[in-house]
């Protein structure tokens, strides 16, 4: 199943993260899974700018879906543009999505994906209500 990054977003934050050659996998490209933690870096990068990463004794981000669609291999060595945007908030949750294109292709997107994310009070275990300026920071 393919999923589509919506047309209503807005642009939340833009990196530059270089391919490692540990990233490759035998297959002498970048392996799968490497590509969920370049956008997990994206995204705890963009949230630490508002001291909101995840912080065991508060509220935070947590993930609770997440997909990436490949487009062309990535290969060692290469640096990448990351672009984050963000979407949909809730009374809960906002939509994150992330395109990655090598720096020296501006435009050509090699894979992109996003991932549904709950705010969480970590000490209750519990869903609570976006913050404001989350949901400010988050709306199109």
């Amino acid at each position: 199943m393919r999923y589509t990054i919506p047309e209503h977003k807005k642009l939340v934050y833009e990196t530059i993260i270089p391919v490692r050659w540990g990233d490759m996998d035998a297959m002498g490209h970048v392996n799968n899974t490497i590509y969920f933690r370049y956008l997990e870096i994206a995204r705890v990068d963009w949230l630490r700018q508002f001291n909101s990463e995840p912080k065991p004794e508060g509220e935070g981000p947590v993930i609770v879906n997440a997909f990436c669609n490949f487009y062309k291999q990535l290969a060692y060595p290469c640096d990448l543009r990351i672009k984050m945007y963000a979407s949909d908030p809730g009374r809960t949750t906002f939509e994150t999505w992330a395109t990655m294109e090598l720096v020296t292709s501006p435009g050509e997107i090699y894979a992109a994906g996003g991932a549904t994310t709950i705010w969480v009070d970590f000490p209750k275990q519990k869903a609570v209500d976006l913050p404001d300026w989350v949901r400010e920071m988050v709306t199109p």
